[in-house]
């Protein structure tokens, strides 16, 4: 019996180094997109003297730059306008239907939570789409 095997209970399937390799890679983008917009968010803050955040709010919210493709955050996080072009993209994912996509129901573009100061695509697709439950 190895060391490996009394730190492992039976039964528990461990994953492939690919799915850790795979699991790594997502984190460390994420990171990167979060680092890219806190900073950007943070450059455009209101004055201490106003509680709302700049994403939050609807006059703020309308007045955010749409995201570009080429913005290092973007790229980060592989996030493209068109999810039809999207490299990876399962058919009918878009920001629209992302559980991070903040924006109104029906709405062309909206706030994004891992991408904050700016607005995305409804129509758009990033490697961070995750399934709204």
């Amino acid at each position: 019996m190895s060391s490996t095997d009394e730190l492992i209970p039976d039964g528990v399937a461990l994953p492939s180094r690919r799915e850790l390799l795979r699991r790594l890679g997502t984190c460390a983008l994420l990171g990167a997109a979060v680092a890219a917009g806190g900073s950007r968010a943070r450059a455009a803050a209101p004055p201490a003297s106003h509680t709302a955040t700049p994403s939050t709010t609807p006059s703020a919210a309308s007045q955010a730059s749409l995201l570009s493709e080429e913005d290092p955050a973007a790229k980060a996080v592989r996030y493209v306008a068109d999810a039809a072009r999207a490299k990876g993209a399962n058919p009918g994912s878009t920001c629209a239907n992302c559980a991070l996509y903040q924006g109104k129901y029906g709405s062309r573009e909206g706030p994004c939570q891992i991408l904050p100061g700016v607005q995305v695509a409804a129509a758009g697709w990033c490697a961070s789409w995750a399934p709204q439950m």
